[in-house]
């Protein structure tokens, strides 16, 4: 069987290093990866998941928030981004967003975010590091619970936007010794997750590459449904 195709978004400037982990992280799990950015045309050859990346901010003006003067922005992207959850959802194509791809799969879902963290968590130490030094609680039961089988789990922080009200369907996953959204899933869905942080870049983590082998095999199951449903047409 072909190993399934799964869709990363990134930016066009200087995204090609994240999709080089990304593209790393899923071949270890048994998938191929395809870039997607905003102005390039999508593959002809359908996606069976979707990866949600990291990069700049969000827009304030897509979920109603403040704006911040010197924070990049893109919104070419955010309309790509946009344009796919609302393909992807419906169809239940396994989701799986990172950092700013969280917020997304939130805002997609009618939900917002914290435009500032630090205006909200005063309390919280203000951490910016690829290594795995925030210390997150997972929410027993939930579905990243029995992904990630760690609890508490140490990841990297590199954001200062946050999930604020969830979007419809959504259920907090995990979050982190000062109370913010480090995950978010959706409890109904066959495959849609967001964390907060960067697991590609947690290559080493046996647990953090659970989360891109839980999207390869929901992807391998998409991909087979797909394909049943060509066949019977």
């Amino acid at each position: 069987m072909t190993r399934p195709l799964i869709g990363v978004t990134t930016s066009r400037v200087g995204g090609w290093r994240s999709y080089l982990m990304h593209r790393l992280a899923l071949a270890r799990a048994g998938a191929r990866a395809v870039r997607l950015m905003a102005g390039t045309p999508l593959p002809q050859e359908p996606l069976q998941g979707l990866i949600i990346g990291g990069g700049d901010d969000i827009g304030a003006e897509i979920y109603g928030g403040k704006v911040l003067p010197d924070v990049r922005i893109d919104p070419e992207r955010d309309k790509l981004e946009l344009s796919l959850l609302k393909m992807a959802l419906p169809m239940s194509l396994p989701v799986l967003g990172i950092c700013r791809g969280s917020q997304m799969i939130n805002i997609a879902l009618g939900g917002t975010l914290h435009t500032d963290i630090y205006e909200v968590y005063i309390q919280a130490p203000k951490m910016r590091t690829v290594l795995p030094k925030k210390r997150i609680r997972i929410l027993p039961e939930s579905k990243l619970d029995q992904i990630l089988g760690c609890n508490p789990c140490r990841v990297n922080a590199l954001h200062h936007q946050s999930v604020d009200r969830l979007g419809e369907g959504l259920r907090i996953a995990a979050e982190d010794e000062n109370g913010i959204v480090q995950a978010i899933e959706d409890p109904n869905a066959a495959f849609l997750l967001g964390v907060q942080w960067h697991p590609e870049l947690l290559f080493w983590k046996k647990q953090q590459q659970r989360l891109f082998q839980a999207l390869s095999q929901a992807a391998t199951v998409s991909k087979a449904k797909i394909e049943a449903a060509a066949a019977n047409l």
